[in-house]
């Protein structure tokens, strides 16, 4: 589909399907859990964090669509026990695995490092979403040999086009020094991007995307900052965001239900395929980001 291209933005029926969403405390998850739960999926996984958060937002979903099939599984992405007992869950309890959105993340918050001590942002955003989705695979792909090709969606942003030439500095990730919170939030947004591009590569027999929601006003804006310059963000920028999550989910709606949805491609708001420049079309950038995310990752399983 080409950048001119205005996609159909009406939903198609989940009925039958299984959904996984990741960050749904608040925010564009829970958003996006409420906009499927309405188009009569057989499940909704609800993940968060904090099970009293998880919980509220269920009960959210549930209040605006009474008889919803949503369920709350306990999720930190900054923990790689807690995201084999949610894949293990996952896998135990389920056949299928039609749409798994990779929707949690953090943003320009104080450097700290995961439990495998990675730093926070590139450990939850990027690390921690490639071994949930590296768990699930396999049930991605027997879901995918009934015909219908189960869907990963992997929520990147607008931020990758400010990477500057330090791209990603691969010898800082294990680290609290090195770029500032807010570029550390920039590098794993690029992480999430070309790694979806490199996993579509990999895995023809699903569809795989990242989007951008565009500029969302979201609780990413109200949390502890990081540095100034994510102060300055939240001060001077965040007023200025217009869109409110109602509007700002409806790309992953779209990649989620669309049956022109194109596996590999990079989708702003709402469906316009991004055109292959910059970063995105820097194969050598992502095949060191999937290199080296194998490499974290190798003996991870459940």
């Amino acid at each position: 589909m080409s950048a001119l291209t205005t996609p159909t933005l009406k939903a198609s029926s989940l009925a039958g399907k299984v959904v996984l969403l990741t960050g749904t405390n608040s925010g564009l998850g829970r958003q996006c859990a409420l906009e499927l739960a309405k188009l009569n999926p057989e499940r909704i996984w609800m993940t968060a964090r904090s099970p009293q958060k998880g919980k509220e937002a269920v009960d959210y979903v549930m209040r605006l669509v009474p008889g919803a099939a949503v369920e709350f599984l306990e999720l930190d992405l900054s923990s790689f026990d807690s995201i084999k007992r949610a894949a293990k869950i996952v896998v135990a309890s389920s056949v299928q695995l039609d749409v798994l959105v990779l929707n949690a993340g953090l943003m320009g918050c104080p450097p700290s490092l995961t439990a495998e001590g990675y730093e926070i942002q590139m450990g939850t955003n990027h690390v921690g979403h490639a071994l949930l989705l590296n768990l699930l695979t396999p049930l991605l792909l027997s879901t995918s040999s009934t015909g219908n090709p189960a869907r990963v969606i992997s929520l990147s942003s607008s931020a990758w086009k400010h990477a500057g030439k330090e791209r990603i500095q691969f010898d800082t990730l294990k680290s609290l020094t090195g770029a500032t919170p807010v570029s550390r939030y920039i590098q794993s947004k690029t992480a999430n991007m070309l790694y979806a591009l490199e996993f579509a590569k990999r895995n023809p027999q699903l569809i795989v995307v990242s989007i951008d929601p565009g500029e969302v006003d979201t609780q990413l804006f109200t949390r502890e900052p990081g540095d100034e310059q994510m102060v300055y963000l939240q001060t001077e920028v965040a007023p200025k965001l217009v869109k409110p999550v109602e509007v700002g989910v409806k790309n992953h709606i779209w990649a989620a239900t669309a049956s022109v949805v194109e596996t590999g491609r990079h989708y702003e708001p709402v469906g316009v395929a991004a055109e292959p420049v910059g970063l995105l079309a820097d194969d050598q950038l992502a095949n060191e980001v999937w290199e080296w995310t194998e490499r974290e990752l190798a003996g991870q399983g459940i």
